[in-house]
């Protein structure tokens, strides 16, 4: 305790205090001429005297509530009391110690179970007593009793702030949550950013992330009804603003909203090229109204997640994920991706089998891991991290016959032959294991990297749900174009850092074309590719590496058709030769790799003009589209040498300096704002 708040608590001992005053005792005693006399005497104003006169019992409350910060507690109102009969109005109040009284036990019941938090009241008698008086003809209120000795320790002034009473939130910066709210940042994210914005210490603000977290949830309790209406309103105004955003809803037999799907023009034009292999997410829910959340996600060129739509669903029944199926097709206008990855929900595995049929359904496997603890853990106990490796060993096999062999003897080692999760593991193996699915094109999103950034991608939009019509909001700016453009120039100024390894021209040729997310994949099959021996067989090649005398891969290639193909499968399943293939073009003196396996979805460029005319027929539009062409051409050659780049720099200068010399016509600035959407 500090020493101010010592000489506080000792500051005033009237006589008429030492006796232990019940804070249920209805009785009160008078101030007495002695005891004005005595407060006036007091060296300190601050400090509550008796006799000590206020124009309102706000005004009263407030002073006492000064008091107690400085002192260490805070207050609270606590019993009033009127003359008798109706109308004579308030006489008399008491305000106390946040610690006083006791707090009565509950009566539980079977029916309800109580949550029997430890209170903090503790039966402290400390008190502050003002009454009402007409003395001096205008009405006043007047301390008539004041007692301060407490019996708990009081806190210290960087603890007393974070007692509720000293805890605001002021009406600007409520905005300000809100605001960050809409962004999908995260709580604690927002604390961070107004501490800095108000100059403050990291925990000096007036507020904690739970009063953060209180406010956020406080504007999720509405109507549902209300909230629906709002959400389509939302919807229709963005369509009103952007013809190329799309959604559906249904509404039920009460002319409720009980489902609602949504997809922005962007994500429409992304999924015209990645939306080869796509996940479906539907393991989130927004909590505040009780609705189930699917989120279809897929990787671009730059191997970063890339958002394709969304949907709210009433319930997770067949009926409701077909529902969600068809509106997405609309969405991509009828295209339907390679591969689905979801999670291991029946009903939805249901729905993509009739609605998908031509479409190879996985599971997630980052999905299925998130449940191991729960499953496995007790179970394993000090083996549990042997056995996940063992598992991940499995899983990345190549050869189904390996798989089935090493999980038979996993299950005998650990002794899992009945457990259930296992067994209905190995029921649906076809779904997950890599042995199973290589003949698929998954675009590496089953790799540990590319499955955390997709959640992360995910819970940027999902951390700060406000109400659910600025969930839309979020979404948006989650999946804002400008954000992820700069993004993509960030990674692709990274090839100025590209350093090739073997010499060979088709790495140099590769580099030139694939993003550096891609080129680096090849670039290492290419290395790779120098270790393994080709022998020519009756129809194809065998290849091993070169301290293998037996097994290998089986590579057929038809140099007259440009076709190449591989036994492992990796071209199929990540869209990346492998280094078999490799291996055969380079002994067969093929110097540039066949375009067919330089596939559009992993080159530098991600929408070419005919795709983006075809989206938004714009003679304006498309030009901006080849300029930026230009743009990412000229920085990959400018990059390859110092003398390149020097002189790009300066005919670059001298051109923009050119073209901010020219006026700009209201008219482009609309095809540049369209430009933007579109994009």
């Amino acid at each position: 305790m500090s020493e101010e708040a010592g000489s506080m608590l000792v500051a005033y001992d009237d006589p008429s205090e030492q006796r232990s005053l019940s804070l249920d005792d209805t009785s009160s005693t008078e101030e007495s001429p002695g005891e004005t006399r005595l407060s006036l005497e007091t060296n300190n104003d601050a400090i509550p005297y008796i006799g000590q006169r206020f124009a309102t019992h706000d005004a009263a409350y407030e002073c006492y509530s000064d008091f107690a910060k400085r002192c260490g507690f805070s207050i609270r109102r606590h019993r009033t009391e009127g003359k008798d009969g109706v109308g004579k109005g308030l006489t008399r109040r008491y305000f106390v110690c946040h610690r006083a009284g006791n707090t009565p036990a509950k009566t539980s019941t079977e029916s309800k179970p109580q949550r029997n938090r430890k209170s903090s009241r503790c039966g402290c008698q400390a008190y502050m007593r003002i009454s009402k008086t007409t003395e001096f003809g205008s009405p006043e209120w007047r301390v008539t009793g004041f007692a301060n000795h407490h019996n708990h320790e009081l806190l210290e002034p960087n603890q007393v702030r974070f007692l509720p009473a000293y805890r605001t939130i002021s009406d600007a910066d409520k905005n300000r949550i809100l605001m960050f709210a809409k962004t999908g940042i995260s709580v604690h994210q927002m604390m961070r950013l107004m501490e800095l914005e108000k100059c403050v210490e990291p925990g000096y603000l007036p507020f904690t992330e739970k009063d953060v977290r209180n406010l956020l949830q406080s504007f999720r309790k509405l109507d549902p009804e209300e909230e629906s209406l709002d959400l389509l309103r939302m919807c229709r105004t963005i369509k009103e603003k952007d013809p190329n955003f799309k959604f559906e809803f249904t509404l039920d037999t009460n002319n409720r909203l009980e489902n609602i799907a949504w997809s922005y023009a962007s994500s429409i034009q992304l999924y015209d090229i990645f939306g080869d292999a796509v996940v479906f997410d539907t393991t989130h829910r927004l909590t505040a109204f009780d609705m189930p959340l699917g989120i279809w996600v897929g990787m671009n060129n730059y191997g970063m997640p890339c958002f394709f739509g969304c949907v709210l669903l009433r319930d997770e029944t067949m009926r409701s994920f077909s529902w969600a199926l068809k509106a997405f097709l609309g969405f991509m206008n009828g295209k339907a991706p390679q591969t689905i990855l979801t999670d291991q929900n029946i009903c939805l595995k249901d729905a993509i089998s009739t609605e998908l049929p031509a479409t190879k359904h996985a599971f997630c496997i980052w999905m299925i891991v998130a449940k191991f603890p729960s499953w496995f853990n007790a179970v394993l106990g000090d083996r549990y991290n042997e056995w996940k490796a063992e598992f991940y060993r499995l899983y990345n096999l190549e050869s189904i016959e390996e798989f089935e062999l090493g999980w038979r003897e996993m299950v005998c080692l650990y002794g899992l032959h009945s457990n259930r999760h296992m067994v209905n593991l190995y029921s649906s193996r076809s779904l997950w294991a890599l042995p199973f699915l290589r003949s698929h094109f998954l675009a590496g999103m089953t790799t540990t990297g590319q499955s955390k950034s997709i959640n992360a991608f995910i819970q940027r939009f999902l951390s700060a749900q406000t109400r659910l019509a600025h969930f839309v909001e979020q979404v948006a700016v989650a999946v804002d174009f400008k954000d992820q453009t700069g993004e993509q120039q960030t990674m692709q100024q990274n090839l100025q850092n590209i350093c090739l390894k073997t010499g060979a021209p088709m790495e140099s040729h590769a580099a030139t074309i694939l993003t550096p997310f891609a080129f680096t994949k090849l670039q290492e099959q290419l290395v790779l590719a120098a270790h393994y021996a080709s022998f020519p067989i009756e129809d194809g090649f065998l290849v091993r590496h070169h301290t293998k005398a037996e097994g290998g891969r089986k590579v057929y290639w038809a140099p007259q058709e440009g076709i190449i193909s591989c036994s492992c499968h990796q071209f199929e399943f990540s869209g990346i030769l492998c280094r078999h293939s490799l291996r055969v073009l380079s002994t067969g003196n093929c110097f540039q790799i066949p375009d067919r396996y330089l596939p559009i979805r992993w080159r530098r460029i991600s929408m070419p003009s005919s795709k983006l005319a075809q989206c938004a027929p714009n003679d304006h539009t498309e030009r901006v589209q080849y300029l930026q062409n230009i743009v990412s051409s000229l920085i990959t050659e400018s990059a390859k040498s110092k003398e390149r780049l020097d002189i790009a720099t300066e005919q670059v200068s001298i051109l923009l300096s050119r073209i901010r010399e020219q006026p700009i016509s209201l008219q482009g600035t609309r095809d540049f704002s369209s430009v933007n959407r579109n994009l």
